[in-house]
Formats: C-alpha cells, structure tokens, sequence
C-alpha cells in the first residue's frame, strides 16, 4: 500500500480547546459510563473511601440539616464553616481537614453576617478559605451551574452549605406530586455533590409536630428524606442550652450527639455520655452520671455525690427503676442497666495451714534444732 500524494492527503491541524465541542459531537456512539457488574466484579473492585467533611458526621453527598426555627441551626451552620475552611475542631471536638467551604448566607445581610462571624470567631483570624453569599439564584435557573462555577475554580472544596434549602430548590414542574417535586429539588442538588465529591448540607425545618421517628419530622414529604444521603436532625428545648444530634444516612452510622449551645460564642458543643442522658431532667441524668461512673451506690451516697437531697435521689431512683432507666441490686443499692457493678476487695484469705504444709520459717526452725 502505497502512502498518498500530497494533494489527496487531507489538510490536518492541532485541535485547540475551542474544537473540544466538534470533535465530541463528531463521535459516532459516544461513551457510556456501566452501570451493571456481576457480583464478582463488584466484590474484586476498590473504592476510595468517602470523603469527610466532618468525620463521622458528615460524608461527601448531600445532607439536610434540619431542626425548628431558631433552635441554632445557622449558627451550627456558620460554625462547622468556619472550622472547615480553618481545619479546626467541629463542634468542639472532631478534628476536621481544612478546605474551602462556600456558604450561601440567603436569609441574611453582610452586616448580620459580620456580627456572626466576629462571635464565631472570638480571637482566630478568619479563613480566607470561606466564601460568603447572600445570593444565588434557585438551582433550576441557573443556581447548580452558580454553585458549579465555584467548585471548578476551587478544586479542593470540602463543603457548601445552603440556608435555607427553601430558597434554592426552585418552582416545582407543572404537573409534579408533590413527591416528586421534593425527590427533584433534592437530586438537582445531590447531583452537585456526586459529580464534585464535596458535602453539601441544606438547612431546612421540621414539622411542628414531633415524632417518635425524628426522620418523619422532616417538613415536606418523605421524598426529601428518601433521596439525600444523610438527614440531621437538631433538638433542643426552648430555652435551654442542650440539645441532641440525631444523624442517619447512607455512608453515615445512626447515631445521637448531645450538644450544648453557648450563646456568648454562639457555638455548638458536643457533650460527654449518651445523649439520652441530656434529654432527661437535670435530676436524673445527674444520677445517671453517678451511677455510670460508681455502680451499685445507695441513694444516700449518691445524693451526697450529687449535691441534691436524699429524700429527692431515694423518689427518683424509685420513679427511674419503674422507667427501666436503672436496675436494682440487693442492699438498696441501684445500677444503670448494662454497667456492671465490680465488687472491691477488702481482704485476702490465707489459706490454714496443717503439719504437711507449714511455713518456711518452721522448717528453718526444725533444721537449726
């Protein structure tokens, strides 16, 4: 085969990037990504791990943090922010991996935004690292590409967050269950998440009325739910400082995180001991910590421990055994269930000793003789 003459060899040129669009379209059968494997293949491939904005908290994906107005969820917001982009510890004590954080403020003003961050920050100098908007348009006209264009410029982005959620999803299509609008408005912002590897977390509300299931407090239907990663739910009781962490999701375990809130720094806290033990009151979860801590203590002993009267530690042992919160043992003496209690050792018994076995001082003894 013979190679062709100039004049019918085609006229060839480099491929610069303003050509990238003609030469993909000129593809006959573009690339499909596969999307099936045998359980084989599934069982013989590596993945790398998820990726942590907050270890154990929040994973790469998309997560609603959801709670009642003005029960702090901006300000836990604001604070894991800040904490990112500085690689800080979130909420007090989880060591967190610095990166950039975008953070669409849409309820607020930059002067509101300041006052936070001059409390959030107390003396830490502030991160160049956390972007600030006020703005963005819904997701539907134009928002995801907004928030898009800022992961490009920023490859090492570790978390945007959205509050409120409500201000970005956008009109829902004619026609739509309200389901389906809910499950759409989540994967438009999931969509960001999966294709950028990042942790994005929405703030949104909770219905008025509670529920034993905290996922079933999610204002909306259960299509918001359904199709985010993670949901977080924040509980706290009007007027008082501590609060739980309710967290499920799917590359996150289930678990509850007490917190406590610090109004003078306006940050979030995460407690010692189960979060149950904060949703009780103050009395009983005072002697629930004693009790952890010096199993099988009498009322008397734990009252003095406490600080609080006996007669008022002997009604609510009495009241917290009917509950199932603590078990009895004989004595008068009171456990938390599933916390042994270890007996101390006063004395050690000799054994007695006979003509065969005497000690080595008598034989000493017989042989001097």
């Amino acid at each position: 085969m013979t190679a062709p003459t100039p004049g019918e060899r085609p006229a060839l040129r480099l491929a610069g990037p303003d050509d990238a669009a003609a030469v993909l379209s000129a593809v006959d059968k573009p690339a499909r990504l596969r999307t099936s494997w045998t359980a084989a293949d599934i069982m013989s491939m590596t993945f790398a791990p998820p990726k942590w904005a907050v270890p154990g908290v929040i994973a790469e994906g998309f997560s609603l943090l959801c709670g009642p107005p003005k029960v702090g969820k901006s300000w836990m917001s604001l604070g894991l922010g800040v904490d990112v982009a500085r690689g800080d510890h979130a909420l007090g004590s989880i060591q967190v991996e610095a990166g950039p954080v975008l953070y669409l403020a849409l309820e607020d003003t930059a002067r509101r935004l300041q006052n936070r961050l001059r409390k959030v920050l107390g003396d830490r100098p502030a991160p160049a690292g956390l972007t600030l908007a006020t703005q963005c348009p819904p997701l539907p006209q134009g928002g995801d590409q907004a928030i898009a264009a800022w992961l490009d410029r920023h490859p090492r982005a570790r978390l945007v967050i959205i509050d409120v959620f409500a201000k970005l999803r956008g009109n829902s299509a004619p026609g739509a269950s309200a389901y389906d609008a809910d499950y759409a408005a989540v994967g438009r912002a999931k969509k960001i998440a999966d294709d950028y590897g990042v942790a994005v977390v929405a703030v949104h509300h909770v219905r008025k009325l509670g529920s034993d299931d905290f996922l079933s407090e999610v204002s909306g239907t259960n299509g918001l739910a359904g199709a985010a990663d993670a949901t977080l739910v924040l509980k706290r009781a009007r007027n008082q400082g501590d609060g739980v962490l309710h967290v499920t999701g799917r590359d996150v375990d289930e678990a509850e995180y007490p917190l406590c809130f610090d109004p003078a720094a306006g940050a979030w806290r995460m407690l010692d001991g189960p979060a149950g033990d904060y949703q009780l009151s103050d009395t009983r979860a005072a002697i629930l910590r004693y009790l952890r801590d010096a199993p099988g203590t009498t009322p008397k002993v734990i009252a003095e421990g406490v600080g609080l009267k006996a007669d008022t530690v002997r009604q609510n042992c009495t009241r917290m055994l009917a509950d199932g919160q603590l078990a009895a043992e004989p004595g008068g003496r009171y456990r938390v269930p599933g916390v042994t209690t270890v007996t101390a050792v006063t004395a050690v018994t000799q054994p007695e000793l006979t003509c065969g076995n005497g000690s080595d001082s008598e034989s000493d003894s017989r042989e001097d003789g």
